[in-house]
């Protein structure tokens, strides 16, 4: 589903048939989004293709696998921590594996771990507990004043390990500057020692704060949308106070019917009023950091939680290029949280001085509750269909809810006309395009219709109402190329209409030279007017490198075929491109 199927179907790198040659080297290299990072991750989606093919159910199974090692480490890391706030050893034990279970059963969890491409996401978690806890155990030997070096090298492989998972390791130094903060206060057995370690921190924060106000802030920040968004850098940054804020209420109170999944209608912060929570939604998200600052000396358990939970949002909810809102950022913060909430509930139990027995009965009726709502939501993603009809009910105004349960029809409708399935996928492309806008369903309804041979002229109408509109995005995009695809491949879609999309999206967006050679051979085979297919050459011609095969062959054809001028024009625009960048005008010779 969703980024699984560039990352992990279509990504034919990873599709290894033997281990061992290159093979395994290019699949681990193959997250192109990243430019080859996250080899890890890679690596083991390559090995569970060699095991399993495309079988979803084996990487399935690997990602509930990696889920229970790291409850695991996760209770043996809660354990250490709790004893180095004076919890009583048995206390600590039972606090822990309370802790990480509830922390496994969250129903969060099951977009993080069913949600196959999101091993990325569970990985890096592993190693950053493993990692928390080496340095842990590394800090509290530096205060008896014992041997402590193994456990720090053993900190130093597993962010190593996490940074091969996903970036998201980049903030392993923030999350122990929270654990000194709130917890061990830079403590040594070796007064020289603290004294360095005090110094060293401040040193990196300050370092870190030059970083993100040089270099990150300046190359990030757009007062105008970010290519393929619709938001600004300063209208993401308002955003993330409502995102924060909705967060902490779907872990304090995980009802499925609080998870859609999909978060592409969520409204984006034009101003601190518009909408009218968002300046509430950052008193509190300040209110919470300041309750958790002054309460770092007297529960250092619940401002270490509070302020991992924050730590852990640091990349995702600041001006980084990325999408509002995604459930499995949580998937460690979910950790401060729990850590945070337990130290209260303890707090207020010896205040109150109820009977053990009660709270016994309490954390068998939490458990017993989100484990329920866990494997409800488990169940709604067993089956495709299942999954599209409950997102689309929970999300009625998002896109790809939508598109998901057009995806599911056509899938069991194998694009068969007068299957039932069928008829359902153009009722489902149009209502949600009414719905949503969608100009991505009213290309599917097009193109659908066409099949069934009843499109319509106001079918296109409304298509190319929507384009001047719509965000340039990858999923947008593809509306060029599957139309493209298509005509290529026979379907008899309206000709006229198919080079009106093209021209319009042309405007808007770049294409890749390949793409802007097919859709000239097109228009120029295949249309009573082939010399609107010169500014699709020209584009093409701009965006090819100066010795790219592709275009030497165009400028031989067309001076084969007695287009001499176009030739010549062409020519003229790859000399000026490979000498000083591209050259205005839009008109053939």
């Amino acid at each position: 589903m969703f980024d699984d199927r560039p990352n992990i179907v279509q990504n034919t790198a990873l599709h290894v048939d033997r281990l061992g040659g290159d093979g395994l080297l290019y699949a681990a290299y193959s997250f192109q989004p990243g430019n080859g990072s996250r080899a890890l991750s890679m690596l083991t989606f390559a090995l569970d293709y060699w095991r399993a093919g495309l079988d979803a159910s084996a990487f399935k199974v690997t990602n509930i696998l990696i889920h229970v090692l790291t409850t695991l480490a996760l209770a043996v890391f809660l354990r250490r921590l709790l004893a180095s706030v004076q919890w009583p050893p048995r206390r600590a034990m039972a606090g822990a594996l309370i802790l990480a279970m509830v922390w496994a059963l969250h129903p969060l969890q099951v977009s993080s771990v069913l949600y196959v491409v999101q091993r990325m996401q569970t990985l890096v978690t592993l190693f950053m507990v493993l990692a928390m806890w080496a340095y842990l155990c590394m800090r509290q030997a530096q205060m008896k004043g014992e041997r402590s070096r193994q456990h720090g090298v053993l900190m130093m492989l597993f962010w190593a390990l996490g940074l091969a998972s996903k970036e998201d390791a980049a903030l392993l130094p923030a999350y122990l500057l929270v654990m000194e903060l709130a917890v061990l206060r830079f403590a040594a057995a070796s007064p020289k020692l603290a004294w360095l370690w005090r110094k060293g921190y401040l040193l990196m924060a300050v370092a870190g704060v030059a970083a993100y106000a040089l270099v990150v802030v300046p190359h990030y920040w757009h007062w105008t949308a970010y290519p393929g968004r619709d938001f600004s850098s300063w209208e993401r940054l308002l955003s993330q106070g409502r995102v924060l804020v909705m967060y902490l209420g779907q872990i304090v109170w995980p009802s499925p019917s609080r998870l859609p999944f999909y978060y592409d209608d969520f409204a984006v912060s034009h101003s601190l009023w518009q909408p009218v929570t968002t300046l509430p939604a950052w008193l509190l998200v300040f209110g919470l950091l300041a309750w958790a600052w002054c309460w770092r000396t007297l529960r250092p358990l619940f401002a270490f939680g509070l302020l991992l939970f924050f730590a852990g949002h640091f990349m995702t909810s600041n001006v980084v290029n990325l999408e509002l809102v995604f459930e499995h950022r949580n998937h460690l913060p979910l950790v401060g949280v729990l850590v945070a909430m337990a130290d209260l509930c303890v707090a207020g139990w010896r205040r109150l001085a109820l009977r053990p027995s009660l709270a016994v009965l309490l954390l068998a009726g939490l458990v017993f509750a989100e484990g329920g709502a866990a494997a409800w939501r488990a169940y709604t993603w067993g089956e495709p269909l299942r999954f599209a009809l409950e997102t689309r009910r929970l999300a009625p105004n998002s896109e790809r809810a939508w598109l998901a349960l057009n995806a599911a029809y056509v899938e069991r409708s194998s694009f068969k006309v007068g299957n039932p399935w069928f008829d359902r996928a153009i009722a489902v492309c149009e209502e949600g395009g009414a719905a949503t806008g969608s100009a991505v369903l009213f290309s599917n309804a097009v193109i659908y219709k066409t099949i069934r041979g009843d499109v319509t002229a106001e079918d296109w109408a409304r298509l190319q109402a929507r384009l001047p509109h719509m965000t340039m995005n990858v999923q947008n995009r593809g509306i060029a190329l599957n139309l493209l695809s298509n005509v290529e491949k026979g379907m008899a879609l309206d000709r006229e209409e198919v080079v009106r999309v093209w021209e319009a999206m042309t405007e808007r967006t770049d294409f890749t030279s390949d793409e802007y050679l097919r859709m000239a051979a097109f228009i120029y085979n295949k249309t009573e007017q082939p010399e609107r297919a010169y500014p699709f050459m020209r584009r093409a011609v701009e965006m090819a490198l100066p010795d790219d095969p592709a275009i030497a062959k165009l400028l031989a054809d067309l001076e084969k075929v007695g287009m001499k001028g176009w030739a010549q024009g062409l020519n003229k625009v790859r000399e000026k491109v490979a000498g000083q960048g591209a050259v205005i005008g839009e008109h053939p010779p």
